[in-house]
């Protein structure tokens, strides 16, 4: 089951790693040795350090930003096709009840 971890922990353990990168080889070496002494996973916490790079403009990606906006825009197409699918189901039973052939 996926942890949740406060954001003040999700930054500190970025910062972290930030400040102390050139003390080791590669991002992935520096994550496996910070990490722990979070306890935290090097996976996750290397995820992190890479979404922050992301957003800070030193990575290309997607930015938690537009992520959040792509999710919004996902979630109002949803709605808006369900009220399209109400909105034509409705015009067809209105139809049918104005049908002068089924009086």
């Amino acid at each position: 089951m996926a942890r949740s971890y406060p954001k003040e922990k999700r930054d500190l353990a970025v910062r972290m790693v930030l400040d102390h990168r050139g003390e080791y080889s590669s991002l992935t070496s520096a994550c496996l040795h910070i990490a722990p002494k979070l306890e935290i996973g090097h996976a996750t916490l290397h995820r992190w350090v890479v979404q922050a790079e992301i957003d800070m403009g030193l990575r290309g990606g997607v930015t938690s930003e537009e992520s959040a906006q792509i999710a919004a825009l996902k979630r109002e197409n949803r709605e808006l096709r369900e009220a399209n699918e109400i909105l034509r189901r409705a015009s067809i039973f209105f139809a049918g009840e104005l049908d002068p052939r089924r009086r």
